[in-house]
């Protein structure tokens, strides 16, 4: 058994978190070191829960139409690695699915991380993950979005591709007119790349 998939393995047995879930612990990842691309988003919703896959529900097609790309690459490992801030779904609170538990990262997230020496471009997907991404980035979302070009072209905030985010998405035209069109010519570019 590699290093790789011991440490797979481990995250995958997790319970750290069991007694503050709504449901039993299901960590929901995908990762392998030879990974170009990561995804740094919040944690699994329901759907991605039962299914055991993350991004199974319309956020996930939103994204992949976002990328540019197919559901096969999409879920490919070795093409990108899928590390929520916290792997098990949290739970729905009012307006919502709850924020990731505090436990998981701390825990996982550097060990995952530091193998994946060939990443090229890491998405940093809601607040949690652009707090922890992009620390001396500004407050809010919409800010560290806007303000994409400043960590372009290794990093690339975006917001949530929820549908609940359409209310976002038609105040900020700008972000499906001008980044998504670079944003899918990198993610190209780098999946494309043989170095």
């Amino acid at each position: 058994m590699t290093q790789a998939t011991k440490l797979l393995n481990e995250v995958r047995d997790c319970t750290l978190c069991a007694k503050f879930l709504p449901l039993e612990p299901k960590p929901i990842l995908q990762w392998q070191p030879q990974a170009r691309i990561l995804i740094a988003g919040q944690a699994p919703g329901r759907k991605a829960h039962d299914a055991g896959v993350p991004f199974h529900d319309a956020s996930g097609a939103r994204l992949r139409a976002w990328l540019g790309i197919s559901a096969e690459v999409f879920y490919n490992p070795q093409c990108v690695a899928i590390l929520p801030m916290g792997f098990c779904f949290p739970g729905t609170g009012k307006s919502g699915d709850l924020p990731p538990r505090p436990e998981c990262a701390p825990a996982w997230r550097e060990q995952l991380l530091q193998p994946l020496t060939q990443l090229k471009l890491t998405l940093v997907i809601g607040g949690y993950a652009q707090a922890y991404h992009l620390p001396n980035a500004a407050k809010t979302v919409t800010e560290r979005v806007e303000a994409w070009q400043e960590s372009w072209p290794e990093i690339v905030p975006l917001p949530h591709p929820s549908p609940r985010n359409n209310i976002w998405l038609r105040r900020n035209p700008w972000f499906e007119q001008e980044l998504l069109p670079k944003l899918q010519a990198r993610v190209a570019a780098v999946l494309s790349s043989k170095n």
